[in-house]
């Protein structure tokens, strides 16, 4: 399940309501505990509760950075207590449930796929090895040898390559990503913009030019960062394991996940983004965050 990169995917990085028949009032109401309990299950399975205390961590290591390049030591405690807060878990978890539901609330037929392979001895590992990698991610140290080692295996022609290149395309990673990126990089401009910081709001076309400009440079690193992140977390896999991955991931089950978490993932930290925006614009005025 590639998870949305923060701010995955998949899958990564990456619920099922009850199908309800037309016309039946008494059957929505019987079948909408069934839908939640099956969306629950299906959180639990792509173990959403270790994942969001892994994107909160990444928050607090991004939130460190956006202070040491925009305004050193100037943050303090507050905005610490800030970034803290807007990756507080609970919430975060909550809302990409619920978006998450949305998204699936008319294919039981496929949650029931995904909870097969995710429940499973496999689900379970790449979910795991994931979440572990994106843990690893938050030290630089660990992140730019695993972009060493990703191209010392492209030079030298490893069998998995091919395979990790057939999952990213499974799954459309690069450009969902940068989609997720250049929306996040929008939202948080919009959140810094409407603090004041620049006088008065700056008109929504000059935000869009600015992040648009960044497209290429997003796009090369996406991909650098894609193949480096899962050959790290896909490395204790065989060759037999990764691919019965990409089988799932290529089924019709697999893409409507995909699709369904890039999507839930999108709107949740859009706000985060924008709060983040906001936040900084106020630190950089030195007004209460």
């Amino acid at each position: 399940m590639l998870l949305h990169r923060l701010v995955l995917v998949a899958s990564l990085g990456f619920a099922l309501p009850a199908l309800v028949l037309p016309g039946s009032a008494q059957t929505t109401a019987v079948e909408a505990p069934a839908a939640e309990a099956s969306v629950a299950a299906l959180g639990q399975a792509l173990q959403l509760d270790a994942l969001f205390d892994a994107l909160r961590d990444e928050g607090v290591s991004y939130g460190e950075t956006l202070e040491a390049d925009m305004f050193p030591g100037g943050g303090g405690p507050e905005w610490a207590a800030a970034v803290a807060a807007i990756y507080d878990p609970a919430p975060l978890r909550a809302a990409f449930e619920a978006a998450l539901q949305a998204e699936l609330a008319s294919d039981p037929e496929a949650v029931a796929d995904m909870l097969a392979f995710f429940t499973s001895d496999l689900g379970q590992r790449v979910v795991g090895l994931e979440i572990d990698a994106r843990r690893a991610f938050t030290d630089t140290a660990t992140e730019e040898a695993a972009r060493v080692a990703a191209d010392d295996r492209r030079a030298n022609r490893d069998p998995k390559v091919a395979l990790v290149e057939r999952f990213i395309t499974a799954g459309d990673l690069v450009e969902m990503n940068v989609a997720g990126a250049l929306s996040g990089n929008l939202a948080f401009l919009t959140g810094m913009s409407e603090t004041g910081l620049y006088g008065q709001p700056l008109p929504e076309a000059d935000l869009m030019s600015d992040v648009w400009a960044q497209e290429d440079q997003i796009r090369d690193d996406t991909t650098s960062w894609l193949y480096a992140y899962l050959g790290l977390a896909y490395d204790p896999l065989t060759e037999a394991e990764l691919q019965a991955y990409i089988d799932f991931m290529e089924s019709p089950a697999g893409k409507r996940l995909n699709a369904a978490i890039f999507t839930a993932f999108d709107q949740v930290f859009r706000t985060v983004s924008h709060d983040l925006g906001r936040a900084a614009g106020r630190a950089m005025l030195g007004t209460d965050i």
